[in-house]
């Protein structure tokens, strides 16, 4: 008998209870270890950039209301304890103010046609966390 043509039945009954111990532990250790290794950590400053030039830097303990001109218009930037966000922009397809508050550390915020930047960091270098470039 060949074994391409076998029925998966046939290889679920070769499996022993032992066998079916390894694959749940395995299963827990995946569903404990996710959440646990693959989050963002905690942000503790926000920086602003207009072309690449860093506009303001702040702590994330305070309340505070930024606007930043740029080539056609002004981004307003609001500051509150935890979390950053673009509150208006005036670009035409508002994709950073789409965004919404910025919470986790390395989230950042593009107003492209205004050339301005939102970005949520912290100090420690520790919560670097993972995103489609680097994954």
């Amino acid at each position: 008998m060949s074994f391409r043509k076998l029925p998966p039945a046939y290889w679920l009954r070769l499996l022993q209870p032992g066998d079916w111990l390894i694959m749940l532990v395995g299963v827990v250790a995946v569903a404990v270890s996710y959440p646990l290794l693959w989050r963002g950590g905690g942000a503790d400053h926000v920086i602003v950039k207009r072309d690449g030039e860093l506009v303001a830097e702040l702590p994330l303990t305070i309340t505070k209301r930024i606007e930043v001109s740029g080539p056609i218009g002004t981004t307003v930037i609001e500051v509150q304890p935890g979390r950053a966000r673009v509150a208006s922009d005036p670009g035409p397809r508002q994709y950073c103010v789409k965004q919404g508050w910025l919470t986790a550390a390395n989230a950042i915020a593009i107003c492209a046609p205004n050339h301005v930047s939102l970005m949520l960091a912290a100090r420690d270098g520790k919560s670097i966390g993972h995103d489609s470039v680097t994954y």
